[in-house]
């Protein structure tokens, strides 16, 4: 469904397309206008969680202090198995927002 119907009559974000559950309130946005999922339906307190990992690590890949790929090869070594924010339970999300943002420092080639 459009994520219009959601956020009252506004598009949000660069993928307007969302799967969305209104008994439960649990969604998940789309892959480029598709029906393909970024990650797993959540409810609102893990929703809440995922963006506040987004907010800590976005402006890192966004900076172009470390590549994407490479920042997530850094967090997926630091917590110790593959990591994606879509995919993320809350226990994953509070480990991700307790990491010491060292590990993403250039200079940690031990970390890649």
């Amino acid at each position: 469904m459009p994520n219009e119907v959601v956020y009252n009559g506004k598009r949000y974000g660069k993928s307007y397309m969302m799967w969305f559950c209104r008994a439960c309130d649990y969604r998940v946005g789309c892959h480029n206008n598709t029906r393909e999922p970024l990650g797993t339906m959540v409810g609102k307190e893990l929703r809440q969680l995922r963006m506040a990992v987004h907010k800590k690590i976005d402006p890192i890949w966004q900076s172009k202090q470390l590549k994407r790929s490479h920042m997530y090869a850094r967090i997926s070594k630091a917590i110790g198995y593959s990591y994606h924010t879509g995919e993320a339970d809350e226990e994953t999300c509070r480990k991700i927002l307790s990491l010491d943002m060292s590990i993403f420092n250039k200079e940690q080639k031990s970390l890649l």
